[in-house]
């Protein structure tokens, strides 16, 4: 699939934790609905659910001299169905502190939490109702 070179750099920025957890995309298309028969299919630019990271899974890390307790992840669906990942979370020492991201550790039990989050994401999207 080409992409654009706008679309190639907000992916590059994104894809530094690409996780590899298996999703439910036939294999003659991908999330944008372009296959073969798709004719007028709405192309969908990017799907993303944010993730609350139970206490007993948070980390912390350090960034610019400040330490974060990591309190929630972003998972974002890529154009060619891996996932990626960044998480988010507070300053220790209080305040608000700079929206700063950071990588999710390679935890079996963070990516269970991803996946099933993805699930339960897409059983919320497939029952949506109308505007």
């Amino acid at each position: 699939m080409a992409h654009s070179r706008r679309e190639h750099a907000r992916l590059a920025r994104f894809r530094l934790d690409v996780l590899s957890v298996p999703l439910l995309l036939r294999h003659d298309e991908d999330m944008t609905g372009t296959d073969a028969e798709a004719g007028d299919t709405p192309q969908v630019g990017a799907l993303a659910i944010n993730v609350v990271v139970p206490e007993e899974l948070r980390w912390r890390d350090t960034r610019r001299d400040e330490e974060f307790e990591l309190e929630s992840i972003t998972v974002r669906l890529l154009p060619d169905g891996s996932l990626a990942a960044k998480a988010y979370g507070r300053p220790v020492a209080g305040g608000r502190g700079a929206y700063v991201s950071f990588r999710v550790p390679e935890r079996p039990e963070l990516h269970q939490l991803i996946a099933d989050a993805a699930d339960r994401a897409a059983q919320l999207w497939a029952a949506h109702g109308t505007l």
